[in-house]
């Protein structure tokens, strides 16, 4: 089996699966996205498939060792993937054909308006 990281985000889908930027969204629809990120981890862990998953927090900062004295902190050099990346999930597979399967599967509901 092979690991594979699925890095779940909410921009940059199709306007009528995903219009809305996730801070924009009801608690209903943050619930039932919520659930459905759940059921989802428990099947695949029921399967034996499921390695971990978090979701992460909207802000970002990148950090460096930049010499003696305090990192610099800036919001880069890829400013774009803190918008991009909202949790992570990892997944334990037999093949490249299953990641992209779950891959898919998990991608096709990035708002909740179901």
């Amino acid at each position: 089996m092979a690991k594979y990281l699925l890095l779940k985000h909410y921009r940059g889908a199709p306007a009528a699966v995903n219009n809305v930027p996730m801070d924009q969204w009801t608690p209903d629809e943050i619930s039932a996205h919520i659930r459905y990120m759940q059921d989802f981890a428990d099947r695949l862990q029921a399967a034996g498939e499921f390695v971990d998953g978090q979701a992460l927090a909207p802000e970002g900062q990148w950090v460096q060792y930049g010499g003696e004295g305090k990192p610099p902190v800036t919001d880069g050099p890829f400013a774009e993937t803190k918008d991009l990346i909202a949790g992570w999930m990892i997944i334990d597979v037999d093949s490249h054909d299953r990641a992209v399967e779950l891959a898919g599967e998990l991608s096709s509901r990035p708002r909740c308006r179901w």
